[in-house]
């Protein structure tokens, strides 16, 4: 760590009677010299300059009197030749430590040359220079670390490859059936939790890199051939040898995506960037996702983990955006007026059902302006009831409810074509003809609309922001993408969330550039494509996101459940997407899923919530195998993660604040060893 010293040095006036007063010039160097001046009055004998610098160690004093012998008295001739070689020595010591102070804070000193060794070949090691815990016992950390000794993390059994702890299939066949909730989050309470590493299944390999990735997966990393077989003639997914070749196609697209999604573009505008976030109920293996991202169009997917293997799994492997969620009896984990665009592709969602709430959460969930598209049943039942195996009758009153609930909704009918039905929400309240007086609605009551982690869904419509007049879109009218990324969301600008006004949401996005660009330096991998997949645990406004925004990567923006401010609305207006967590609880995703993950403050944040290690065995869970952690928090909390992360297999490394050493948050850089399962026993095997 840098300090602080005093450099004094001492002489005597060889003139002490002389009515000349002498005067050294008064050298003031940026951040390096504190005063430089006479000591002493009416022409007194001595003369004192402190000068303070930034140096690895301490220095102790120095006393050039002894050292150089420049106290000596002799002639007047003598002294003024000895004062100015003293004069000389204080300047060159001066110019030696300001260089030595600049050169150290430049970046390119040996801190920063030992942090760059990160990203070669994603291997780390913990540097010896940036040893805190002498320094930093941990007074005032985390409750839940007792002792000082590193804890083993050993590996799970072979049974856990994929293991999805509050989607678990054994227990979810515990819950009710009715409205999905057996499909829905239940997570184990702590006495069933597992404190093991969960495997990678044996012959793992890093996924393809994007685009390919789209269109292959190894075998290896999924070993499920279901879908091939139950999805055959649908052109979902097809086993080719050691890989999964995805042609793009789906149940309601077997000519495939692009072509699909061209019959959508004709009635959508999908092309000129007003249309970027978009929900997939139902997904499959997301190629209706994968093949809009081509079209800077963000897709969220979702699927539950059900009879169909690895829908969801699938997804990520491939590299696109996709949970395991359900439409059941709980509001969806996002906030609402997000999406541009919400779709259903023969998603088997009964959406009459239940006086319409699933459409009245899609509602929710969709901006003004935005479309809701179904394709398959039952439109154009009249031509298909028979190859859908229902009665006229049935699939007639189907979408006698669907068209009810989207006339209560004042969704606008744009276009049916074939098997393809496309409403538009309208843009406000005042633009809905016959909604205040002629049709009697259930209006929700107005409370926080975010509010959703573990919210009952509600059978009533969400009220739209206040406008001043018909043509205004209600919450804010948004830049088409990429331009949104950049503009001020509708959400700050209106002052509709507290303490963040436009200049602390501008800083904010200054301040992340700044933090982004260092990480570039500490890990040069992660604009090349080599992370794909990124998780930001503690997202705030999206900031880290908007910085690295790459048609490379995406970007899950998680904002805590227990966060102060609800600013997941604010990310969807910037054109990026996320979700609501607890990280008191398992993620809704497969195991190594993610390439990268940003966890900016979120010990802090959990700090006497839940156990630390119960957070750092989740991250390891949905890391892929050679996966990289960046941690951003104060030196104490990363002290505390270093010594439970030592048990885990991951490789480590404490990094400097790009600010500084004197700055307490730290960066702490990890990358997961590769390794793999095989500990099953000779009776499993039988």
């Amino acid at each position: 760590m840098a300090a602080t010293g005093i450099f004094y040095i001492r002489y005597e006036d060889p003139n002490p009677r002389g009515r000349r007063r002498r005067r050294v010039p008064q050298w003031v160097s940026p951040d390096r010299i504190e005063g430089f001046g006479i000591l002493g009055e009416n022409g007194g004998d001595e003369v004192g300059f402190e000068l303070s610098w930034s140096i690895p160690d301490p220095l102790l004093w120095l006393d050039l009197e002894s050292a150089h012998g420049m106290a000596i008295k002799s002639s007047s001739g003598e002294g003024r030749t000895r004062s100015s070689l003293t004069i000389i020595i204080v300047v060159g010591l001066c110019c030696f430590f300001y260089v030595l102070g600049a050169w150290q804070r430049s970046g390119f000193g040996k801190g920063d040359s030992i942090a760059l060794q990160v990203t070669q070949q994603t291997e780390c090691t913990i540097s010896p220079n940036l040893n805190f815990e002498t320094h930093h016992g941990g007074s005032g950390s985390l409750s839940d670390i007792g002792d000082s000794e590193v804890k083993t993390f050993e590996a799970c059994h072979d049974r856990y490859t994929d293991y999805t702890p509050c989607q678990d299939q054994k227990r979810a066949m515990t819950f009710p059936r009715e409205n999905m909730i057996y499909r829905e989050r239940h997570c184990p309470p702590d006495k069933e939790k597992l404190y093991c590493l969960v495997p990678a299944p044996e012959g793992y390999v890093a996924p393809f890199p994007w685009p390919k990735s789209r269109d292959y997966v190894a075998y290896a990393n999924v070993p499920y051939k279901s879908l091939t077989v139950e999805k055959a003639v649908q052109n979902w997914v097809q086993y080719e040898g050691n890989v999964f070749r995805f042609p793009g196609g789906g149940t309601q697209f077997p000519q495939g995506a692009d072509k699909y999604i061209d019959q959508l573009a004709s009635v959508i505008p999908i092309a000129n960037g007003t249309v970027r976030t978009a929900l997939d109920t139902g997904c499959g293996v997301a190629s209706w996702g994968a093949y809009l991202l081509k079209r800077n169009v963000l897709a969220m997917s979702f699927a539950p983990r059900d009879s169909h293997e690895a829908q969801v799994q699938f997804a990520l492997e491939r590299g696109v955006p996709a949970v395991i969620g359900v439409l059941g009896s709980i509001k969806l984990p996002y906030p609402s007026r997000a999406f541009d665009m919400a779709h259903c592709s023969r998603c088997l969602i009964p959406w009459g059902a239940n006086d319409g709430i699933y459409m009245m959460e899609v509602d929710r969930v969709l901006r003004p302006g935005g479309y809701w598209v179904l394709s398959g049943p039952p439109i154009n039942w009249k031509s298909n009831y028979q190859a859908w195996q229902r009665t006229k009758e049935d699939l007639s009153e189907e979408q006698r409810k669907i068209e009810e609930i989207a006339k209560l909704l004042c969704w606008e009918k744009v276009s049916e074509k074939g098997e393809i039905a496309i409403w538009r929400k309208r843009i406000n309240a005042e633009s809905c003809p016959g909604r205040q007086d002629e049709t009697p609605i259930n209006v929700c009551k107005a409370t926080n609309s975010d509010d959703v982690w573990y919210k009952k869904m509600e059978s009533c419509v969400n009220q739209y922001p206040e406008v001043s007049s018909a043509e205004e879109v209600a919450g804010g009218e948004l830049k088409p993408f990429p331009q949104r990324l950049k503009a001020i969301p509708p959400r700050i600008s209106s002052g509709s969330v507290p303490d963040f006004s436009v200049k602390s949401y501008q800083e904010d996005v200054r301040l992340w550039q700044k933090h982004v660009k260092a990480y570039k330096k500490i890990n040069k991998l992660l604009d090349t494509g080599r992370y794909r997949n990124i998780m930001d645990m503690n997202a705030g406004l999206g900031s880290f996101a908007a910085a690295i925004e790459s048609s490379k990567l995406w970007v899950m923006n998680v904002v805590p459940t227990i966060a102060e401010m609800s600013t997941l609305g604010v990310i969807y207006e910037r054109g990026l997407i996320g979700i609501y967590h607890d990280w008191c609880e398992a993620f809704s995703t497969y195991p190594r899923t993610y390439d990268l993950i940003h966890a900016n403050g979120v010990f802090s944040l959990y700090r006497n919530k839940c156990k630390m290690e119960d957070i750092l065995l989740e991250m390891d869970r949905i890391l892929r195998p050679e996966g990289a952690v960046i941690f951003r928090d104060d030196v104490d909390v990363l002290i505390k993660v270093k010594k439970i992360v030592g048990g885990m297999r991951w490789n480590i490394k404490l990094v400097d604040h790009e600010d500084g050493p004197l700055v307490p948050e730290k960066i702490l850089v990890a990358v997961k060893q590769y390794w793999v399962g095989g500990n099953k026993s000779k009776k499993d095997k039988q």
